[in-house]
């Protein structure tokens, strides 16, 4: 059951027609209140106002104390209506006086004043009138005028109006549900949108806005969304240059610096050992240097929208071979590499998503690492521990290493993301995952 109220909507509309609900049932059973009373209090009055005078007008007739024939006459002249009651004595005609309650007659008894009271314990409702006959100074005469009244006719009415009700507040329902549907629909829309550009934003698209039309607090939400997604866009945009910017800037020292520590490669062996040493040091720090410099201005040309593909067709396992072969890795990988498979790609960057993705897998997978050609995809696998659960949502995120204590090697943390943006830029995916037997496993797949 809690399932059914795990989104805003099913909450929403539950709650709408909660409220629909209990406000139809407490108007109803309001109204229903008002009307019974005014029913049964337009009934009594009917009957009791008539009896009442009649007593009046009576009452001066009549001899106190009075014989039997008087209190007949009463009650004859009441048309049998009520019975006429003093001390021992009743009228020989009116209702039988057993329905008067023994606390309602022991209460006239002190009474200057009509009394009634509405009962339920016959099987149709009734009210019992009692009225008290006065002496001129306003004590009582012993004389009592009781009278039984039926409430079968507006008890009918009331069950009809009830009825009637509860037929609205049924009737209201299917009306609520349709307006709970509708403002469901129209609190969600820009929720579901918000939602829509949340996820572009966190996907990189970051001119993503959203309408903020309106004075709501939708409205003022979308605006808030806006600014930080404009923020967000121009911080990004600002960092995206001061690496561009920076890259630019030290690559014409590092072409020197690169000509000057291959000079030293070659005289190394003739320097002395500490000297040697340093010269080694200073050369492979370079070329890590440069690397990483030239793989920032690749991701910012991505950044900046100004990498272009030339395609052209291509056999895919020859173009795969020649990459493994321009490296030195063909005697440390084991390939499948049929021909026939073509594909239209740019060879230039092919070459670079296969090579990172080999690089990788030969620095940190265990051998044998593998490479298969397949009609739609290229896969590279090795025989390591595998990537870390916790590390596969991120395995092409800029800068990302699986393993920390790799912080300091050669890789610059951009490898499998520039393959990932070449693999975007042909319009296909790079995939990675985990063998069941053990061991990496990425699979490139490109729209051939």
């Amino acid at each position: 059951m809690r399932s059914l109220f795990r989104g805003l909507r099913p909450r929403l509309m539950a709650a709408f027609l909660l409220l629909t609900l209990l406000g139809a049932v407490a108007a109803a059973g309001a109204t229903y209140a008002t009307a019974r009373n005014l029913l049964l209090e337009d009934a009594q009055n009917r009957f009791m106002n008539p009896l009442v005078e009649d007593v009046r007008i009576y009452a001066p007739r009549l001899t106190v104390p009075p014989r039997q024939q008087d209190l007949d006459d009463f009650a004859t002249y009441l048309r049998g209506s009520a019975v006429v009651l003093f001390e021992g004595r009743r009228s020989r005609s009116g209702p039988d006086q057993s329905f008067i309650p023994a606390q309602m007659r022991e209460s006239l008894k002190t009474s200057r004043t009509v009394l009634w009271q509405r009962r339920t314990d016959l099987p149709h409702p009734y009210v019992v009138i009692g009225i008290p006959l006065l002496h001129a100074d306003g004590t009582a005469t012993g004389v009592e005028v009781w009278s039984l009244t039926s409430l079968d006719a507006p008890q009918r009415a009331i069950d009809s109006f009830a009825t009637a009700a509860w037929v609205g507040v049924s009737l209201v329902l299917p009306l609520a549900l349709g307006l709970a549907l509708l403002t469901a629909r129209g609190v969600l829309r820009p929720v579901r949108r918000l939602g829509a550009a949340a996820r572009a934003l966190g996907s990189g698209r970051l001119d993503t806005r959203v309408d903020d039309r309106g004075s709501d607090e939708l409205a003022d939400l979308a605006r808030t969304f806006n600014r930080a997604a404009e923020q967000l866009e121009a911080t990004q945009a600002a960092s995206r240059r001061f690496v561009a910017d920076v890259s630019h800037e030290l690559r014409t020292p590092l072409t020197a610096m690169s000509a000057v520590t291959a000079v030293l490669d070659e005289d190394a062996g003739s320097l002395p050992e500490d000297t040697a040493v340093a010269a080694r040091l200073v050369s492979a720090e370079t070329r890590k240097l440069t690397r990483l410099v030239n793989d920032l201005m690749e991701i910012s040309r991505f950044d900046e929208g100004r990498n272009v593909l030339e395609l052209d067709d291509w056999d895919i396992g020859t173009a795969v071979r020649d990459t493994l072969a321009a490296r030195g890795w063909t005697s440390a990988v084991d390939a499948e590499l049929p021909e026939g498979v073509v594909g239209r790609v740019d060879r230039r960057r092919l070459d670079v998503v296969v090579a990172n993705l080999v690089g990788n897998a030969l620095k940190h997978g265990g051998a044998p690492v593998r490479v298969a050609v397949r009609p739609d995809a290229i896969e590279v696998s090795d025989s390591g521990p595998g990537i870390p659960p916790d590390a596969l949502p991120h395995i092409f995120d800029r800068f990302y290493k699986a393993d920390t204590a790799r912080s300091r090697s050669e890789g610059s943390g951009l490898g499998l993301a520039i393959a990932w943006e070449n693999a975007r830029l042909h319009g296909g995916t790079i995939t990675a995952a985990n063998a069941p037997s053990g061991g990496a496993v990425f699979t490139l797949r490109l729209p051939w």
